[in-house]
């Protein structure tokens, strides 16, 4: 899947930024735009809403990127504005109350994988249904830590402490393993 390009955004953000920047800017993106697509099959179920999605986490990060500090790790600024961009959408548009149904993923646009084993894809299918159950934020502590992130990083990105972030995933993971092998034996 071919990254959604700075061009295809917006026409008027490019006026904001000197050249220079919007060079830089795109470069960052060659190299961390993995990071725009993982949220956006995180939070997106078919590949028009993912498109959408990637779209509008690249409007942020371009309207954002003047406010970024070169301090910091840009793959962590770029986690904190591209996790934010679904879960704010998600807070306005779920009314409380409204429970949350289980998708069956056979129904939706997946992204073709390598091949692989048939009980790597199965594993796969369940590790996605049950992860798709997740809360945002929950969602977003997983991606992070699947993406090898450290627990200060993940903090860092979420506005957690490392303590949370650790009782967070330990209680997360645990929550999986009991329902991966209540999805198994079912």
């Amino acid at each position: 899947m071919e990254l959604v390009s700075t061009s295809d955004v917006c026409e008027y953000p490019v006026a904001t930024m000197k050249p220079s920047e919007a060079a830089q800017f795109e470069s960052l993106l060659q190299q961390h735009g993995g990071i725009i697509r993982k949220v956006a099959f995180g939070y997106a179920r078919n590949e028009s809403d993912r498109k959408d999605l990637m779209q509008d986490i690249l409007l942020q990060l371009w309207k954002a990127y003047p406010r970024y500090s070169p301090d910091g790790p840009f793959s962590t600024w770029m986690y904190r504005i591209a996790l934010n961009v679904p879960i704010s959408y998600l807070r306005k548009h779920t009314r409380p109350g409204r429970e949350t149904v289980q998708v069956d993923e056979s129904q939706h646009d997946i992204a073709p994988e390598q091949s692989s084993p048939p009980e790597m894809e199965e594993r796969l299918t369940m590790l996605r249904q049950v992860i798709g159950k997740c809360p945002p934020l929950d969602r977003a502590l997983l991606l992070l830590y699947l993406d090898d992130r450290s627990y200060r990083e993940i903090a860092s990105v979420l506005g957690l402490t490392e303590t949370n972030v650790a009782t967070k995933l330990s209680r997360l993971k645990e929550r999986l393993r009991r329902e991966l092998t209540d999805y198994a034996n079912n």
